[in-house]
């Protein structure tokens, strides 16, 4: 069923607070600090950011991107961050409709741009949050099968997930300085969304994350992908308030890439199979 509008409305101001929160967690993380305490606050002068300046998006236009104590300039990732994951909620509603799959893609969505983010910052995929993913995702995922009393769909869920974790834990044994094994897990991740679609939206999935991956290195000039043992992010040594400016390097985060592949392969798998259908049924 087609979602109405202020419902899509609804989900994407809920993605700009998520959105939030999710920046907390992309910059805790790594860094191996609770996402609960302390409150908000400057990394610069760890003043803590008053209510009104926490508003999603309007808090950091409202400092013109600056701490209202130190100001220190505050990087536009944040707001960036918020406004994504905002849009990402309702390109997934926009997607799934009133579906008992909506909860599951709009958890995957805060899932994979947390992940994307932390991998680009820091070449790493922290177990902390890819391990009860899984979980997670069975829970959310499982009932939606059981409720339109299709099996398939969740079967072929678990052989995608199989299927996509099995491809890039081979590639992280065969090239380690490429892929890690932290990318086999969020790729298995990935591979249960994405066989819940369809087997071409997990081909996609596969082939897509080693194209984005080559297409990056081929823009960068880092000439491929490289794992956390080839890589340290100079944040991670400065403790650098702009999580921005910790990447430093010239190196492409196979595990971001994975996710916007997964991303590519939710929303245009199906136009593309059309395209593609079309095209042999011509010749």
């Amino acid at each position: 069923m087609t979602a109405p509008l202020p419902l899509v409305g609804l989900l994407g101001v809920l993605g700009l607070a998520i959105g939030s929160f999710l920046n907390v967690v992309i910059y805790r993380v790594p860094r191996q600090q609770s996402i609960l305490f302390p409150a908000s606050h400057c990394p610069s002068c760890d003043e803590p950011i008053k209510t009104r300046h926490n508003v999603p998006v309007l808090g950091w236009l409202m400092l013109r991107g600056r701490c209202a104590t130190c100001r220190q300039p505050i990087s536009p990732r944040y707001p960036l961050v918020e406004a994504g994951t905002a849009a990402l909620f309702i390109a997934v509603t926009l997607r799934f409709g009133i579906s008992l799959q909506l909860p599951a893609y709009l958890f995957m969505a805060a899932v994979g741009l947390t992940l994307a983010m932390i991998d680009f910052d820091v070449h790493r995929l922290p177990d902390s949050i890819v391990l009860p993913a899984y979980i997670v995702s069975v829970l959310l995922l499982m009932p939606a099968g059981a409720g339109d009393g299709a099996w398939w769909p969740a079967s072929r869920a678990l052989l995608g997930a199989i299927a996509l974790g099995s491809i890039y834990f081979t590639l992280a044994l065969a090239y380690p300085v490429g892929a890690t094994f932290g990318d086999a897990k969020l790729a298995g991740l990935l591979g249960f969304y994405l066989g819940w679609l369809s087997w071409p939206a997990v081909l996609i999935g596969a082939l897509g994350g080693l194209a984005v991956a080559a297409v990056g290195g081929v823009i960068t000039g880092s000439g491929g992908v490289t794992g956390p043992g080839s890589v340290k992010s100079p944040g991670a040594v400065t403790g650098s308030a702009d999580p921005a400016a910790e990447v430093g390097v010239r190196s492409i985060a196979l595990g971001t890439c994975l996710v916007v592949a997964a991303g590519t392969a939710v929303f245009f798998t199906t136009p593309v199979v059309s395209w593609y259908g079309s095209l042999v049924g011509a010749s």
